[in-house]
């Protein structure tokens, strides 16, 4: 998926509690919230192992700190065309880092 299409829907979860991001992504209707849910289930995921803590990411006060795309390699792919020529096709990839962080942990500090 091109980093342009993914920005879309990253842009709307940007600085929000977890649970409210996979709420909207839940709901949101564009491919690239599919597979950005599963980023953000990872994300909490590591969270719980790094941080030793199991529990709902409710009560930790979880949200997303920081998410951006970036650009990928792209893969050129190549269509007929009339009298001989071919179209190219730029399969376009992106690199999408999510940063989960605990409010609780930064307003006791």
């Amino acid at each position: 998926m091109s980093p342009r299409k993914m920005r879309l829907v990253v842009d709307n979860i940007r600085g929000k509690n977890v649970v409210d991001a996979l709420g909207i992504l839940k709901y949101t209707n564009k491919e690239a919230a599919v597979w950005l849910e599963k980023l953000v289930l990872s994300a909490i995921n590591n969270w719980e192992q790094k941080s030793g803590q199991t529990g709902a990411a409710d009560d930790f006060g979880l949200y997303i700190k920081t998410a951006f795309v970036d650009p990928g390699s792209i893969i050129y792919r190549f269509l007929p065309a009339p009298q001989g020529r071919a179209y190219r096709v730029r399969k376009r990839r992106n690199h999408v880092t999510i940063v989960v962080a605990n409010r609780v942990e930064l307003d006791a500090q």
